[in-house]
């Protein structure tokens, strides 16, 4: 028997493409982070994310 029966697949097939934020930059956007759990994440590649990540519980 199958545990997938009740399973419900997911709605949303779109890929989620992230790029730098930094002005001029085209890279993928890697890194991403959030100062609260409403805002919307801000997305770097590996050169241009913040040196000094913002603390995990500010």
């Amino acid at each position: 028997m199958s545990d997938e029966q009740g399973a419900d697949r997911h709605k949303d097939m779109a890929l989620l493409e992230h790029y730098c934020e930094q002005p001029g930059c085209t890279k993928w956007g890697a890194f991403g982070f959030t100062l609260r759990k409403t805002a919307e994440p801000n997305w770097f590649c590996m050169e241009h994310r913040p040196a000094e990540w913002p603390p995990r519980h500010a």
